[in-house]
């Protein structure tokens, strides 16, 4: 038998070398190979299902970070699923092989020859959806956004009398602006978002928008901007100045019937500072603030609108401090009589007060023996000195803080150093909780969930909206640093608008000292501080120097951050020896100290976006326990191959970098494990360098961010076929490239497959950008100052009018098959046409920016944007025409913003497509 199907092997060879067609090949291959097809389909499915256990982890992450899961991935799985549990063919082949296959041959050829068919095609299926599931390139989708933004919130008690009262105005049209006052810790911000959550699904309103103003000494306008900016699905434009982005907002939400609830406003400030119009009974939107005094409401306008919080009654204060307990400890209380008196004794000293009665409640929620309860008792009746008239809930506070372990203190008391009205990144705070010591560089983990889902579980930390940030309630706050005073001996002055340091008395005892964002101009002391570790300076615009002996005495000192001010140098800093953190990002520092080496302690060293950094004397080198570097666009830049000498920091494993050279660039790709480190590369003033080839990347697998800047001769950038797996390439910046002119992207899996953000600033030689149309993760695109710039993707038209302009005659074919797609003139032509439009339809494009264009014509022909949302357009006077016409719509569109004089310019394909998209226009 195995002669026999050798033989007619061999004449399957033969056939095929003659010129035998391949489709004749291949229906004899799968009728004598179908035993080793059988054992290559169970594989391949093997191998399926493992691609398919990887896919469901990533959607179960973009399902943990609130995002969609994308459509195509979707339809992947339910056809993997339908393959895993399709039985039908495993029964056929059993079938076959109980009759022996060459018994009573003839009867059975046709059988096997059906068999060997289906094997042969079910195993091309399951190969193609395993190369599908590993190129997916995002398997998550950002949602629409919604008109209200729900926020989880606990099971709540006692409002609803005053959730009723705020009904009552809200319905009332006559009041337009609405307060709710009463002390801190009474339920206001409770109340504001129960009032979210209940919006949603009201069809009465086009967005509600809640923010913490918190403005106890500064308003935080940028902060307040950003956050109506995002609600609204507008674009961030980081270099716009307030006012600029001021007007905008205003002209934004003035289109819209809004409510926007403004949380803790300490002091009265202008609205239209902010881009938020008053409202009125004519456009019928609501603002409806919280403030701890009833001033401040009536000061905003709020005088006929006022809602007193109350404190809540004995049974509701009952309800919520039992809600807060654990089984165990509900039963002890339902069981003994005594400790039943004690809980109440407990509750009711809370006085009504929620912060108070969660706050204890939570740090008793295990309690179960009565002797238990008499000390918590005892423990929350120890008197403390009054702070602010709230000396009762310091007392219940300090037993829950007391409940902690020790690391977790630390961490909560860390988090009183920040300004009163800020959120704190969590990212920012763990790194600074590993530098102080807390936790273990390798335990990074520990302080992003463990230590901060601690504090919030006690009620001590907030999780901002976007659950990137955190803050704490003010009454907390005052907590904290009274605790740090008591234990550890803090200074903090944070964001109270002092313009001079401390006296250098008080520089004598602090272990941390906190002077972020004020107005402070220069320090020229030189203090006796020999107890100090942290030292934070940030966000101090005006501080221009330090005096040449200010760290003379700081020994101990662990933390020193001077991101965001004006330094220039930094005096000598050899007494710095167990420093481990340094952050001189976003300052005009020139050089670093020539014995900058002496810092061996350094772990964190943060000199990215320093403008004016010239020298580090190759300093950066010896620091042998650096993890994080980061250079990242700084004017100091790798020029010579020598001075990539970093290869000597072992335990490095993050880098930023700027390389100024194509031989540098060339070393640092084939660095091993350096490369590996790369995760933001800038490539800038390289004079010689005339192409850059993105794939040659492959080696620098965690590379997130790339800037190229100023190189004056490249004029090609090719992403070919990615050589090294799926890249995570998010964010790429071309900005000031004369000569840039060829920018090639393959059509195939390609290196850009998961970049989000894509910016072009001075690149006159561009006349397009098809290839943009491939990138189908694209959120955001940023296109300015390109004087050659035509079309931003060149219709088919008149690409084909154009195919013998010097293209190549791959562009030619390419453009061929778009000619095709077009005409639709057979069902191949037909089946191209659906592929080419499903790689051009931006599935993820968000926002469209486009400025300072003066030969632009087009953005790209009509099409079914499916996640637009914003399309901004300023000095662009040769563009006539918007990519939208009655049979193409913008479904989630918001917002297109241009000048009226251009927008009166605008042609369209009939009077509705121009009445629908009036809708839309923002004037700036």
């Amino acid at each position: 038998m195995t002669d026999i199907i050798g033989a007619v092997g061999q004449t399957c060879e033969c056939m095929n070398s003659c010129g035998v067609p391949a489709a004749v090949g291949a229906e004899f291959h799968s009728f004598f190979s179908i035993e080793d097809n059988w054992s290559s389909l169970k594989d391949a499915k093997e191998d399926l299902q493992v691609v398919q256990t990887m896919i469901n982890s990533k959607v179960a992450v973009e399902i943990d970070k609130s995002r969609g899961v994308n459509p195509q991935v979707q339809l992947w799985l339910s056809r993997v699923e339908e393959i895993i549990n399709d039985k039908t063919l495993e029964e056929e082949y059993n079938k076959l092989t109980r009759c022996g296959f060459f018994c009573s041959c003839t009867p059975n050829f046709p059988r096997r020859r059906k068999v060997g068919k289906k094997i042969t095609k079910y195993l091309g299926h399951v190969n193609d959806l395993i190369d599908n599931g590993k190129n997916f390139a995002d398997v998550g989708v950002d949602l629409p956004v919604d008109p209200v933004d729900p926020i989880p919130i606990a099971k709540t008690f006692g409002m609803e009398t005053m959730l009723e009262q705020l009904n009552k105005y809200f319905e009332d049209k006559e009041r337009c602006i609405i307060g709710v006052w009463g002390q801190g810790g009474v339920g206001k911000t409770t109340l504001l978002t129960i009032f979210n959550n209940q919006l949603n699904g009201s069809k009465d309103f086009h967005v509600v928008i809640l923010i913490d103003v918190s403005n106890s000494e500064m308003l935080d306008v940028r902060a307040m901007q950003r956050t109506i900016t995002e609600r609204l699905g507008l674009p961030w434009v980081d270099t716009e100045t307030e006012d600029t982005r001021a007007k905008l907002l205003m002209k934004a939400l003035a289109r819209k019937r809004f409510v926007i609830l403004l949380d803790d406003v300490r002091k009265e400030f202008h609205l239209e500072d902010i881009g938020i119009p008053l409202p009125d009974t004519v456009n019928g939107s609501k603002i409806i603030m919280a403030s701890r005094e009833q001033d401040v409401c009536i000061e905003m306008g709020a005088q006929q609108s006022l809602i007193k919080m109350q404190l809540l009654g004995a049974q509701a204060s009952w309800n919520l401090f039992f809600s807060n307990l654990s089984t165990d400890a509900r039963r002890s209380i339902e069981s003994s009589y005594s400790i039943k008196r004690q809980a109440e004794a407990i509750t009711k000293s809370c006085q009504g007060l929620p912060l108070a009665l969660n706050v204890t409640s939570r740090a008793m929620a295990g309690l179960k023996s009565l002797n238990d309860w008499r000390d918590a008792m005892s423990a929350i009746s120890t008197d403390l000195i009054e702070i602010g008239g709230v000396e009762e809930i310091f007392q219940r506070m300090k037993y829950s803080y007391d409940k902690l372990d020790s690391t977790t203190k630390k961490c909560f008391l860390y988090c009183t150093l920040f300004p009163e009205y800020s959120s704190i990144r969590k990212e920012q705070l763990v790194d600074y909780w590993i530098a102080e010591g807390f936790i273990p560089q390798n335990q990074r983990w520990k302080g992003n969930v463990m230590i901060i889902n601690k504090l919030k579980s006690a009620c001590l930390l907030q999780e901002t909206n976007s659950g990137q940030k955190v803050r704490l309630h003010n009454i907390i706050r005052h907590f904290g640093q009274w605790l740090a005073n008591q234990e550890s001996n803090f200074l903090v002055q944070s964001g109270q608008k002092v313009e001079s340091v401390p006296e250098i008395e008080q520089w004598n005892g602090p272990q941390r000292i906190s002077l972020i964002s004020n107005d402070i101009k220069n320090i020229s002391l030189s203090p006796n501080c020999t107890n100090l570790e942290t030292l934070l300076l940030q966000n101090n615009p005006n501080l221009k120097s330090l005096g040449p002996k200010f760290f003379k005495s700081m020994i101990n000192l662990r933390v020193l951050d001077l991101s965001n001010t004006g330094i220039k140098e930094l005096p000598e800093c050899d007494a710095l020896c167990q420093l481990h953190y340094l952050n001189l990002s976003q300052t005009p520092i020139i050089k670093l100290p020539k014995k900058f080496w002496v810092l061996k302690e350094l772990r964190y060293l943060d000199l990215s976006l320093t403008d004016s950094l010239e020298e580090t004397y190759d300093n950066c080198s010896k620091l042998l326990k650096l993890r994080i570097l980061n250079l990242f666009r700084s004017h100091y830049g790798i020029r010579e191959i020598s001075n990539l000498n970093l290869d000597t920091l072992k335990e490095l494993n993050f880098l930023g970098i700027t390389i100024c050279t194509e031989d540098v660039l060339k070393k640092l790709k084939k660095t091993d494990p350096l490369a590996k480190s790369t995760y933001r590369l800038s490539l800038t003033n390289c004079p010689r360098m005339r192409s850059v080839h993105v794939t040659d990347f492959n080696k620098m697998e965690h590379l997130q961010e790339l800037y190229i800047e100023s190189c004056p001769k490249l004029s090609e950038l090719v992403m070919d076929q990615d050589k090294g797996g799926v890249s995570n390439l998010e964010v790429l910046t071309l900005r000031e490239l004369p000569s840039l002119d060829n920018i090639l992207v393959q059509s195939s899996a390609h290196y850009f497959r998961r970049l989000r953000e894509l910016t072009i600033y001075e690149c006159h030689k561009l006349q397009n950008i098809n290839w943009v149309a491939r990138l189908e993760s694209l959120e955001k695109l940023v296109v300015s100052s390109c004087n050659g710039m035509v079309h931003i993707i060149e219709n088919y038209q008149g690409a084909m009018q154009n195919k013998r302009n010097g293209l190549s005659e791959e562009e030619e074919i390419q453009m061929l098959i778009e000619e095709a797609c077009q005409i639709n003139i057979s069902e191949n032509k037909k089946a191209t046409c659906e592929e080419v439009v499903e790689n051009i339809e931006f599935p993820k494009l968000r926002s469209i920016l486009l400025f300072d264009l003066q030969n632009l014509e087009s953005i790209c022909s009509p099409r079914n944007f499916q996640s637009l949302e914003s399309v901004r357009v300023q000095e662009c006077p040769s563009l006539v025409r918007l990519p939208v016409s009655r049979n193409h719509k913008i479904i989630n569109l918001r917002q297109i913003c241009g000048s009226s004089e251009w927008w009166n310019r605008l042609e369209w394909d009939g009077k509705e497509t121009r009445r629908d998209m009036e809708n839309y226009f923002i004037a700036i």
